[in-house]
């Protein structure tokens, strides 16, 4: 994969990113050039890997509001891969990086209640392995340009 070549890619990935089915119309209207060059340069950004595939991203319902803390871990390195293993079993752990610095490990974790959030806070902090955490409740999200995994290429269906 290539990265994007200028300014202008980069600011075509991020509308695509907020809305993959803009119209190309709206997109060069928007980017403030021809709608063949927007299809140009998608088509460009497609064959050199930047884009790999377009997906929908569901709404939850409106009474599903979840609960998001983002937690930071310090763990006993001698136990770090059996530690990463029990939390794995954590259903409302949705993403865990590893990371440099004072903690070892990230988590982003979601529950349907606050209160259920702060159990799954507190096992989290008793989990084997784990030295110390400090978690952080998330209050809005502003915008989200999270990734989409891309499908093992057995998976990917034939056009």
């Amino acid at each position: 994969m290539t990265a994007p070549r200028d300014a202008l890619d980069r600011k075509l990935l991020a509308l695509l990113q907020m809305n993959a089915r803009a119209p190309t119309s709206d997109l060069a209207r928007r980017l403030g050039i021809a709608r063949s060059t927007v299809h140009e340069r998608i088509a460009r950004l497609e064959r050199e890997g930047v884009i790999t595939g377009y997906t929908a991203r569901l709404a939850r319902a409106p009474n599903r509001e979840m609960a998001r803390a983002l937690v930071m871990l310090a763990v006993e390195q001698q136990q770090a891969r059996e530690t990463v293993k029990r939390l794995e079993t954590f259903p409302e752990i949705r993403t865990c990086l590893t990371v440099s610095g004072e903690f070892d490990l990230f988590l982003v974790v979601e529950a349907e209640r606050l209160d259920r959030l702060d159990e799954v806070l507190d096992d989290i902090a008793v989990t084997p392995g784990v030295r110390r955490s400090r978690s952080s409740i998330v209050l809005a999200t502003k915008f989200d340009r999270a990734p989409v995994t891309e499908p093992a290429p057995q998976d990917t269906p034939a056009l």
